[in-house]
């Protein structure tokens, strides 16, 4: 474990160091923290799957062959909704080749990532991991080669009790119960130019539109997702949700929103900056949203799903040369980004930013869980660890519950290519429905500690419960199976509480989770 910074001086305020102020109040509510903003996706991808979540010969593999050590990990991140099969892969994928006996399932050459798909885990396998692990299914229909057909077909096969062809199919698979999917996406990323099927907004639209519709007549109770814009920075963002909702805003309920961030340039202070790229995202977003609900006269409010969302661009090299070499080979090895304690801290700060938006933001999906670009690494045969990127997610998922309030942060600030003002302290805070509070701040300055006192008066009576700390000198430094506990967190200084105002230091280069009650 790395030595901690010993510039921050315990119960103290240290006028040397930068100085922050922060001040909330119960009145300073975004609204209700959707717990599905913790979710994940597991993609048939790469090492997702297959020597991820699943390998039958693996020493901890269950009866279904689940690896049980990847499960354990997964259990502790309290993830409540797993989106999947895809994912680029599902614009491809027809969902009936993933029931019935394995034995007689086909094998089928993946043109998203151009490697086989066995389908030994399905539908029904995937549906029990979930349960095993505490989740819910969160499933994406086919709206690229196939259409609305078959996405009422697996609804049906999925959530109706029996009686009918699909539902009693399901039971003769085995499945006497309905399996009881309410969240569905219509297709992925269908204004991206790479998806197989791709589809001008318009013609979207429809389909989305005339799917969501029968598979809301099969069972009313499901939610829905449309897809919204792969990025911010593709030439279609907003005209693609104007286009896409003047279609199907009557019968959807969400719509999505993806993006992904890296460090080509070796830039950190513009890298942990990106956070404020993906606010910018949202609010636009949600601007089109309510433009069209005013539009429309409609009395339904859209939310939002940040359904695909993480650091990616590590291992790009490396998957070009894997697929070049191993076309339609089995769970290849691609993708496999090994993340940097910098990674960490910016994955902080976009959880910050889902809770800073929690009002319209009700899912997210950090993409994917294990082994592609994911928190939690596996070797076949062998362990499994936590990345630097899994901490953040853990914290956020075990203390951000309840209310998500909107903290006033007075920074010093640094300016960057791409924005000016980025405040050195980035920060978020929660209260929980039994009155505590918790505070998350991840602290930019690469060179100092800084300061922070916390104006907390509003809340009564508060003790620092605990204050958790992820830092390491080195923003390269990552975690491998020999050295898993390289980046992990450590216990902070628990500060000096005074008449409802904490002083307490945020060391450089770090994200904190301050824990109040």
């Amino acid at each position: 474990m790395p030595p901690r910074p010993n510039s921050c001086i315990k119960g103290g305020w240290h006028t040397a160091m930068k100085q922050a102020k922060l001040v909330m109040d119960r009145d300073y509510a975004i609204g209700g923290i959707d717990r599905r903003i913790y979710g994940s996706f597991v993609e048939h991808i790469g090492r997702c799957v297959y020597g991820g979540i699943y390998e039958p010969e693996h020493p901890t593999a269950n009866a279904q062959g689940f690896r049980q050590d990847v499960m354990q990990m997964v259990r502790r991140l309290q993830i409540p909704v797993v989106r999947y099969p895809g994912g680029n892969f599902v614009s491809g994928f027809n969902w009936e080749d993933s029931i019935g006996p394995r034995e007689n399932r086909p094998k089928r050459l993946d043109l998203a990532w151009f490697t086989t798909e066995t389908n030994q885990v399905g539908l029904h396998e995937f549906c029990d991991w979930c349960k095993a692990v505490g989740a819910e299914p969160m499933y994406s229909v086919n709206l690229g080669t196939r259409g609305a057909d078959a996405a009422r077909s697996i609804v049906e096969y999925a959530n109706h009790p029996s009686g009918s062809y699909w539902s009693d199919m399901r039971i003769r698979n085995g499945a006497k119960e309905p399996m009881n999917i309410k969240l569905w996406c219509l297709g992925n990323e269908m204004d991206g130019p790479w998806q197989m099927q791709h589809r001008t907004a318009v013609e979207y639209g429809r389909i989305a539109n005339e799917a969501g519709k029968m598979m809301k007549w099969v069972d009313p109770t499901i939610e829905l997702v449309a897809c919204g814009s792969s990025s911010y920075f593709l030439p279609t963002f907003g005209d693609w949700e104007m286009k896409v909702l003047e279609e199907c805003y009557d019968t959807v309920d969400y719509v999505s929103l993806h993006r992904y961030y890296g460090n080509e340039a070796g830039d950190t202070p513009g890298f942990l900056a990106r956070s404020m790229d993906l606010d910018d995202f949202i609010r636009s977003v949600v601007s089109i949203c309510d433009a069209i609900r005013g539009k429309k006269h409609a009395k339904k409010r859209l939310h939002l799903s940040v359904d695909e969302w993480n650091v990616w661009y590590h291992s790009n090299n490396e998957t070009e040369k894997v697929q070049r070499e191993n076309k339609w080979g089995q769970a290849l090895p691609i993708l496999e980004d090994v993340y940097t304690f910098e990674d960490a801290l910016l994955v902080g700060s976009i959880l910050m930013t889902l809770l800073r938006n929690a009002d319209r933001v009700k899912i997210a999906c950090f993409a994917q869980l294990v082994n592609v670009i994911a928190p939690i690494m596996t070797r076949n045969g062998g362990g499994c660890w936590a990345q630097t990127t899994y901490w953040p997610i853990l914290h956020a998922s075990m203390y951000g519950r309840g209310t998500a309030l909107r903290p006033i942060v007075e920074s010093p600030v640094y300016d960057c290519k791409d924005y000016e003002g980025v405040p050195v302290i980035d920060a978020a805070a929660t209260m929980g429905d039994d009155g505590s509070v918790t505070i998350f701040a991840v602290n930019r300055d690469m060179e100092q500690d800084v300061s922070l006192l916390a104006d907390l008066r509003g809340f009564g009576a508060q003790n620092v419960l605990e204050h958790i700390v992820l830092h390491h000198d080195d923003v390269h430094a990552v975690n491998t199976e020999a050295n898993p506990e390289n980046v992990v967190p450590s216990q902070g200084d628990l500060g000096n509480m005074d008449d409802g105002k904490l002083s307490i230091c945020l060391p450089k280069l770090s994200w904190n989770v301050i824990r109040l009650g």
